[in-house]
């Protein structure tokens, strides 16, 4: 086909021929029979045919040299795209005897009419650089004129070019400054990061550091940032020394609309330019931005979140508003995860130590144990921090002992021996406990760390540091090598400070280790015996012996992973592997004296005046200024309507603009017919309009009176940070659990959100605002916080409880009258005997807290759960006046118990209590106080315990079931223990795991059970049906999708197991 005479069949045949190159196979067995058609006059097979010889040019160098006359009589060629295409191939030969044809051909296409073609050409020099070096001189002329080029085409790739051949030559950019700056915002977005990441370089050399006089600046600055250049100058001159370059101010005025791009590339880049070059009073504007990358693909949040923990090591401030949006998901892969965790680590301090300790809790029972661990180093870290909450976390760690995981066990006890480096005096019984737990860890690095603070504070344990000597003694054949180096090193010292208990256990280990398989336990224990054992040869060694063992050690410092990773630009390559890549160019230090700013004058200035206005009459660039006024000054309105004269008439203009920007994207759509150009700018010009009138409705809300205030912090979370005040107010818990609800909402639907016009937009807030409304119990009961050792993620949990009333809104409203005479709440098939630690008696300086679900109605209020309290004090005195005290979420509906005056030692006492937990599985969090102390705890129920049994007949169980099925059913297949396969065993495990009633069935291998909840009475059925070879189905009935999927997980566990 490709030798055929007809052009039709040619052409056909070069379509096939692109497509397999597309699909990625080989067709350079075709290059001879491809390359004849070269010289065809059809433009589109000869576009087919350039695309084809890019692909395979280099390969085939021979058979293309042929071709090269044809090549060139292709540069004069009237059609554009055939010029740049042949220059494209051209430029893809990649043979030295041809470099003078190609010098020849990018110095002509550099003045080429076409600024395609001269875009062409700048990508050439690359080529050609690579391919011969020595031609550097002339391509420096050729990129000299290309910078001149007003063309927004073409800026992108010539500041490209002069990155890879010369970007040390920063005297060719001064001229071109001004002009690049301008035209930043129009260039395409690729073209706008390599021209962002030169002028941070440039900007760099040529201008004085801005943070010096960080003390100077204040909110006028912000007041003022966009009036004339003149007015600023002037006001600057009389408040402060610092006096910014007005060429600094362009750089940083016109970067700042690109951070509502939509390539997240864009975005980082303004974001890096912000953090390397702006006053520290203004980098903050770079947050928000960056907060929203974080709802994009989960390669776009690594890259983000590595930037943010840099930036946040330094200014804590920055991100600390949004704290919320680096909660952890449980549908977050690892390093993700990671990368949240080492941010609220960075993030914490005395004011919000207490929600990110809450929010570790849950994290610490994550199945990912990788990141359990990292939790457990991030406690650590948070104690190292902030004082207050040392021994809080100290407390909390020893807890996490007695975990079944051991490398939460392991990790734990690491992080408490360098905790207790710091201050060891206070907590002897903590390593006593450690002490005791110490038979049952078998994880080898946290025995050898027991063994280490055994030894290290020996004096302090005297009787119990000998036991454990004796216990190693026996089984220290058996030990791995670092432990048995720590039971070396726990003899020697204890037989320096206690030598006639330890002084024959001390020789046994020794000669234990003396043939030890391991050399460096050989080695070790020759050393140790030869310092403790005095003799004749070393006596004068031995009198050290005491100073070189027991010396007193510096606490170990846990500082962050990113710490020093600020020495790299933000954004590079170098800064995300924490290694210098090859071409990573290094930011140089601000220049004491700033250079002569006239080098950056331009003679000719009248053209570019001229330009900015011709752009203005066409109604584009208006609306964009006042677009970025709009959407950039939301922070400061307050302070622009009280203070500045221009900001009425600044208010006038840009709401003026912005109707013209809204009649502006009907424009663009009525008129399909521009060239593409024009039309490019005005859709993207559409875009920001419809920007405009989002923040024009948000600078409504700032405005309305107070009832609208009330609802705020439930609505959109775009709301919330739009809104300073909120952000940094809201420290009531309702705010925080709404905003993760609307935070999900938000994220699903983000795509919608963006690209809707205000019409939609303004609906869709009113409706978020409704909801609220309706639900403000539940909305402000539900939270990320502690929401358990339960797999599934929080924002699953926040979507089901907004979306299920909006799904079965009509059929609640409709069974409820039919179901209650029928359903009626019967007493518990089985209550399980299982209390849980409330308090734990170290922690509570003896009182001693046990917690259990009775499986009663509560009498307090029918909503509740009923929980049974055993407090005990195990102290040597009495503890007067056990109460309740703060609890949190604040909204909590929790009926407390009377206070309890005087509980004598070693008496108990049971009280009940009511909580609505509002079926969730998130935790009841409250202090129990005695007259001297407060201590925080938190019950935390199971999802069966949130149910109430019901009795009904077979009839209406699978009438209520048939109501319930598609989204509101889960099923699981399960292979079940040879004991449960009779009806007896079964009920007895499902009546365990959750509070259910049995309903009477007519067939034999079919088991039915049914309960409500107890908040919402949403009826919730389980099925059992017995099947063949031991395995069964397990049905799950409930509009509360989320409780169905817990119920599910539990029952499967229950009846799998004997």
């Amino acid at each position: 086909m490709l030798e055929s005479n007809k052009e039709s069949l040619k052409l056909e045949a070069m379509k096939r021929v692109v497509g397999l190159i597309a699909k990625g196979k080989n067709a350079s067995e075709l290059f001879p029979a491809v390359v004849k058609n070269v010289a065809s006059k059809n433009i589109e097979l000869k576009k087919l045919v350039y695309v084809y010889l890019v692909r395979y040019a280099e390969e085939q160098q021979d058979l293309a040299l042929l071709s090269i006359s044809t090549f060139q009589r292709a540069l004069k060629d009237p059609n554009q795209l055939i010029r740049a295409s042949a220059l494209r191939v051209l430029s893809s030969i990649r043979v030295p005897i041809i470099v003078p044809i190609m010098m020849l051909a990018i110095k002509e296409a550099a003045s080429d009419m076409s600024p395609y073609v001269r875009k062409t050409s700048a990508h050439a020099i690359q080529k050609l650089y690579s391919l011969d070096q020595d031609q550097k001189e002339l391509l420096i002329e050729v990129i000299e004129k290309l910078l001149k080029d007003k063309s927004t085409l073409v800026a992108g790739s010539v500041v490209m070019a002069f990155e890879e051949v010369c970007p040390d030559r920063i005297d060719l950019i001064h001229k071109n400054y001004r002009k690049l700056c301008n035209l930043l915002v129009d260039v395409e977005e690729w073209g706008q990061v390599v021209i962002i990441s030169m002028l941070t370089r440039y900007a760099r050399t040529q201008f004085t550091n801005p943070w010096k006089e960080e003390g100077v600046f204040d909110e006028r600055n912000e007041r003022a940032f966009y009036e004339s250049d003149e007015e600023k100058t002037r006001d600057e001159t009389e408040a402060k020394p610092y006096m910014m370059d007005p060429d600094h101010r362009l750089l940083l005025r016109n970067t700042k609309p690109l951070l509502q791009s939509r390539n997240t590339a864009v975005v980082m880049s303004v974001a890096q330019l912000y953090w390397h070059l702006a006053p520290k009073n203004e980098v903050s504007i770079i947050t928000k931005s960056l907060v929203r990358l974080l709802r994009s693909h989960r390669e776009v949040q690594y890259i983000v979140l590595q930037n943010i923990a840099t930036m946040s090591i330094q200014r804590k401030g920055m991100f600390e508003p949004y704290m919320k949006s680096f909660y952890v998901r449980s549908t977050d892969a690892t390093h993700i995860k990671s990368l949240k965790l080492e941010i609220l680590t960075s993030l914490a301090n005395e004011a919000n130590i207490s929600t990110i300790l809450r929010e570790f809790q849950t994290y610490v029972k994550s199945q990912d144990k990788q990141f359990a661990a990292g939790t457990i180093q991030a406690i650590g870290r948070c104690a190292t921090n902030i004082s207050e909450v040392t021994d809080t976390c100290l407390n909390g760690l020893v807890l996490l002992l007695s975990n079944r995981d051991e490398t939460v066990v392991a990790e734990s006890v690491v992080v408490i021996r360098k905790l207790l480096q710091i201050q060891p005096t206070q907590h002897s019984d903590i390593i006593k406990h450690m002490a005791q737990l110490f038979d049952n860890i078998t994880v080898p690095m946290a025995r050898a760390s027991i063994l280490w603070l055994m030894g290290e504070y020996c004096e302090r344990v005297p009787k119990i540091a000998p036991d454990v000597l004796r216990k190693m003694a026996k089984s220290f054949t058996s030990e791995e090598d670092i432990v048995k180096l720590q039971t070396v090193n726990l003899a020697a010292k204890l037989y320096l400070t206690n030598s006639k208990q330890t002084k024959l256990l001390t020789q046994y280990i020794l000669n234990l280790g003396k043939y030890d398989q391991n050399y460096d336990i050989r080695d070790r224990t020759r050393f140790i015996r030869q310092l403790i054992v005095p003799n004749d040869k070393n006596g004068a060694l031995s009198k050290y012996a005491h100073r070189i063992l027991l010396a007193p050690k510096p606490a170990p410092v846990l500082e962050s992973a990113y710490k020093d990773r600020d020495r790299y630009q933000l954004g590079t390559l170098s800064h995300t592997i924490n290694t210098k890549a090859s071409g990573y160019l290094e930011l140089s230090d601000w220049p004491a004296v700033a250079p002569d700013q006239s080098v950056r004058n331009v003679e000719v200035i009248e053209p570019v005046k001229e330009w900015a206005p011709s752009l203005g009459k066409t109604g584009k660039s208006k609306p964009a200024k006042s677009s970025d006024d709009k959407f950039y000054s939301d922070s400061g309105e307050e302070e622009e309507e009280k203070g500045s004269g221009s900001s009425s008439s600044e208010d006038g203009s840009s709401s003026s603009s912005e109707e013209s920007g809204s009649d502006a994207e009907s424009h663009v759509q009525k008129n399909s017919s521009q060239s593409s150009e024009e039309s490019d700018k005005s859709s993207s010009q559409s875009e920001k309009s419809s920007s405009e009138s989002d923040s024009e409705k948000k600078e409504r809300k700032t405005k309305t009176p107070l009832q609208k205030k009330t609802v705020k912090p439930t609505a959109k979370d775009s709301d919330s940070d739009e809104n300073g005040n909120i952000a940094k107010e809201a420290n009531s818990s309702s705010a925080e659990e709404s905003y993760s609800d609307s935070d999900s909402d938000s994220e699903s639907d983000s795509d919608t959100h963006t690209d809707s016009d205000s019409g939609t937009e303004h609906k869709k807030e009113t409706k978020s605002k409704a909801k609220p409304k309706v639900e403000v119990k539940s909305t402000k009961e539900v939270s990320l916080l502690d929401l358990g050792d339960f797999t599934p993620a929080p924002v699953t949990q926040h979507k089901s409880s907004v979306l299920s009333p909006s799904l079965l809104g009509d059929l609640e409203g409709l069974s409820l009258s039919n179901v209650s005479s029928i359903i009626q709440v019967s007493g518990p098939a089985f209550v399980p005997e299982k209390s849980h630690d409330l308090l734990h008696r170290m922690t509570g300086k003896g009182l001693s807290a046990q917690y259990q679900f009775p499986r009663q109605p509560c009498l307090y209020q029918p909503t509740m759960v009923s929980v049974q309290i055993s407090l005990t004090n195990t102290t040597d005195h009495p503890l007067e006046q056990i109460h309740i005290g703060d609890r949190s979420p604040t909204g909590l509906n929790m009926h407390c118990f009377n206070t309890i005056e005087c509980l004598e030692p070693e008496a108990s006492v049971t009280v009940f209590m009511g909580i609505d937990f509002n079926d969730s599985t998130q935790a009841a969090n409250f202090q129990l106080c005695t007259k001297e102390d407060h201590f925080s705890v938190s019950i935390q129920p199971a999802i069966g315990e949130l149910l109430l049994p019901i009795t009904m007949t077979e009839l209406d169980f699978r009438k209520e079931k048939g109501k319930l099925l598609g989204m509101n059913e889960s099923s699981a297949t399960i292979t079940m223990a040879a004991e449960n396969m009779t009806s007896q065993p079964i009920s007895r495990p499902v009546a365990t795991v959750a509070n259910l009633g049995v309903v009477p069935s007519s067939q034999g291998n079919v088991h039915r059970f049914a309960g409500k909840t107890a908040s919402s009475r949403a009826v919730v059925l389980v099925t059992v049906e017995l099947r063949e070879s031991s395995t069964a189905l397990i049905t799950i009935n409930t509009e509360k999708s989320v409780m169905g999927s817990m119920l599910l997980r539990d029952l499967k566990l229950a009846l799998a197991q004997a």
